[in-house]
């Protein structure tokens, strides 16, 4: 039987968790992870060199490299870097639009525009990334600053957690948004993976 190719996977450390259980839940154990810290997205504009550096140490290690960020921010400089190092990248403008799937994502967008999004790693961390990260711990009349413009809290999960659920629902109420749940597991994250572990 012939070996399978090692692929090596760069993306964030939002989705470490999600992406890991994503490789062995489908068995793919010629993949192997590396991450870029989630903090990296409060500034967008270091993500293309710090996945270029990321590709650059990869190469050598792996018959193949897949980066699993999207835009995120970057103004199309990310897909350039792709482009320049010859590597494949899932696309799209976030993980919120992976997540969903592509079509689900812009419906929702037309059909529902005023939404925040919360993806399980984001429901975790909602006290330290948006409570304390907005400041809204200290100065809660910034909730109608950085929230007024939203109708509705969607909690885009990859995994049916009770105890997230509750967490989400209780992030919705102290935003004063409504809440929906959307139980989309890896989205197209598993079909791309799919469609690239030969």
């Amino acid at each position: 039987m012939a070996r399978l190719p090692s692929i090596l996977l760069i993306c964030c450390g939002s989705m470490a968790r999600e992406m890991t259980a994503l490789v062995r839940d489908q068995g793919w154990s010629h993949m192997r992870i590396t991450c870029l810290p989630a903090h990296i997205h409060n500034t967008p504009e270091k993500i293309p060199e710090a996945v270029r550096a990321k590709i650059h140490a990869g190469r050598g290690k792996a018959d193949k490299i897949l980066v699993l960020f999207s835009d995120c921010g970057t103004g199309g400089k990310l897909a350039a870097v792709l482009e320049e190092e010859g590597v494949e990248g899932i696309g799209g403008a976030h993980c919120y639009e992976i997540f969903a799937g592509g079509g689900n994502f812009a419906a929702l967008m037309r059909d529902q525009p005023g939404c925040f999004f919360l993806t399980d790693f984001l429901v975790r961390h909602f006290d330290r990334l948006i409570l304390a990260g907005l400041g809204l711990d200290r100065f809660p009349k910034l909730r109608r600053t950085y929230f007024g413009h939203y109708d509705k809290l969607v909690y885009l999960a990859q995994r049916e957690d009770l105890e997230l659920q509750d967490k989400a629902r209780a992030a919705a109420k102290t935003l004063g948004l409504e809440y929906e749940l959307r139980l989309t597991g890896y989205g197209d994250y598993r079909d791309f993976l799919a469609a690239k572990s030969a």
